[in-house]
């Protein structure tokens, strides 16, 4: 027996309502027959999609495939040797770049975006240099970081390979990333946010902090994101500025010198296919950890995220 349809007081039964803005995959494929132009697009689109999804799927299977078999206990002990190939000293001298070059870029960026944007005007010819600046910035070839870090940190200042010259170098190179992504982020909240705010008696600063950064989270953690993913799968500017693969121990300090994950794959690969197992083993570990970096990242974005 049917069960009786009962509604409370101020619902409304939507069963027998149906959407006429929403079409079937096969309404909208007629719909395109009748135009070639757009039915070429959709087909263009689609075959697109496959492609990069293919593309990432394969490199992912490939990989697993081929670190999975290599990736060994031995991999992770303690202390580095020629038994063991312990990848765990790569690791943490990539946590500890990753965290303090984010840390430095992250603020800077983050605060240089908010000057542009909320403070300074839109025809400011200061404004408009920092911005061909970030954009020139972020074409110039990681080596070229590589180069000038050993230049100004190892050389000029005389620290030689160092973590913390590595991370410098690295934050250089994300700044002009996150600058430009927490601007766009923020150029995207509605103007309507902020003079609600000023009509509340709230100040420029409470707007700002309340406001305008929790409605731009979702931009800001995708430049976070892709500025980690460039320190994660850096190599040539940290082997001028951080250290080789030959300094495989843990950092004694932020002023001892580090090899990160990619740098000892790279050595690895180089030295033929003896270490072959070995570095499919440090590249699936590198995949395994960009995904709990991005995963982190969009856990506290999500959380930090305001709804209005």
């Amino acid at each position: 027996m049917a069960k009786a349809l009962v509604l409370k007081e101020g619902e409304v039964d939507t069963s027998g309502i149906v959407s006429i803005n929403r079409q079937s995959f096969s309404d909208k494929l007629h719909s395109y027959l009748k135009k070639p132009f757009s039915f070429a697009l959709f087909l263009l689109i689609m075959l697109a999609t496959l492609i990069t999804a293919a593309v990432v799927v394969w490199i992912l299977v490939y990989v697993l495939i081929q670190g999975l078999p290599n990736l060994k206990p031995e991999l992770f002990a303690w202390r580095w040797s020629f038994d063991n190939m312990s990848m765990m000293p790569a690791l943490i001298n990539t946590l500890v770049i990753s965290a303090v070059s984010l840390a430095i870029a992250g603020v800077i960026g983050v605060f240089a975006a908010i000057f542009m944007v909320e403070y300074a005007k839109s025809t400011n010819i200061f404004v408009k240099i920092v911005r061909v600046a970030a954009e020139t910035l972020s074409g110039i070839p990681s080596i070229v970081f590589g180069i000038f870090g050993m230049i100004l940190f190892a050389d000029f200042f005389g620290w030689g390979a160092t973590l913390l010259g590595g991370s410098l170098t690295m934050a250089m190179m994300i700044m002009p990333l996150i600058m430009r992504t927490t601007e766009e982020a923020l150029l995207a909240v509605p103007d309507s946010f902020r003079e609600g705010s000023y009509a509340l008696g709230a100040g420029k600063l409470r707007t700002i902090f309340v406001i305008i950064l929790p409605s731009a989270v979702p931009g800001i953690i995708s430049g976070i994101i892709l500025g980690l993913g460039r320190v994660v799968g850096e190599t040539m500017a940290l082997v001028f500025t951080a250290g080789s693969a030959f300094n495989l121990r843990y950092p004694s300090g932020i002023m001892s010198q580090g090899c990160t994950l990619t740098v000892y794959m790279y050595t690895l690969i180089n030295e033929g296919n003896e270490y072959a197992g070995v570095a499919w083993a440090v590249a699936l570990v590198l995949i395994i950890l960009t995904v709990l970096i991005n995963a982190a990242a969009e856990y506290i974005g999500n959380k930090l995220k305001k709804e209005y």
